[in-house]
């Protein structure tokens, strides 16, 4: 990527955060056009966590990736401290790797 498009890309992003802040109080979003923003930002944060847990470059990443983040998830769900969530899902991780589960 050249200089150029990394420059025009960091401004066009600061423009948009800009126009957020400036005009929040001078544009009205129907609600129904809210819900459906609300709608793709979390359908969006899904098809992240699901790319990222489920491929590893071009391919599936084995079944002890996946596991880990449901373990991770499911702690997360129960209110179990950040901390203790990211070890628990790699610890699920490294355990069913050790065990030989791709």
């Amino acid at each position: 990527m050249t200089w150029p498009a990394v420059l025009v890309l960091a401004a066009g992003t600061y423009l948009l955060r800009v126009g957020g802040i400036v005009l929040r109080g001078r544009v009205r979003v129907p609600e129904r056009v809210e819900r459906y923003l609300d709608l793709g930002a979390t359908a969006l944060l899904v098809a992240l966590v699901a790319t990222a847990a489920l491929t590893d470059g071009t391919g599936f990443a084995g079944w002890a990736r996946p596991a880990g983040v449901l373990v991770g998830a499911l702690a997360a769900w129960r209110k179990v401290p950040f901390v203790l969530v990211v070890v628990l899902a790699a610890g699920t991780t490294a355990g069913l790797r050790l065990l030989g589960v791709p």
